[in-house]
């Protein structure tokens, strides 16, 4: 039996993550504002990069507090070990996946399961992947 999940109850102005379960974006994560918590328990949050279809502001969309996650702690490496879990910065969004190699003294390689691609990256659009359970921040050991 998996313990009860911790209720975590956001404010206005707190730093999220969105978790997308889009088909194409499945496995991204993208940083948010909260703007409201609605009185239904709906939250409602303002993207840091993404922008509305007319690219005119930030995207504001309304979501259910599953979707949401606080950001995850920022944890300097010097390096990036083989197969380690990580998050690629790409396409204004945080991408899971797994260091497969490294070109020069600065970039690896990410390899992505959800798409079947290898794309090099400098070390500072990635970043140790960390798991939200149960209320708790768990790095990643895969």
């Amino acid at each position: 039996m998996r313990p009860p999940r911790k209720r975590v109850d956001f404010g206005r102005g707190d730093k999220v993550e969105v978790c997308s379960k889009e088909e194409g974006f499945i496995g991204s994560y993208y940083e948010a504002t909260v703007v409201s918590h609605l009185d239904n328990g709906l939250y409602v949050v303002r993207y840091d990069t993404l922008l509305q279809d007319d690219e005119s502001q930030p995207l504001t969309e309304t979501l259910f507090p599953k979707e949401l996650r606080p950001s995850p702690p920022r944890v300097q490496v010097s390096h990036f070990s083989l197969y380690q879990c990580v998050d690629a910065f790409d396409n204004d969004g945080w991408w899971v996946g797994q260091i497969t190699g490294k070109r020069g003294s600065s970039h690896y390689y990410v390899y992505f399961a959800t798409t079947n691609e290898e794309i090099a990256y400098p070390s500072s659009k990635i970043r140790l992947h960390h798991e939200w359970l149960q209320g708790e921040w768990v790095l990643s050991n895969s």
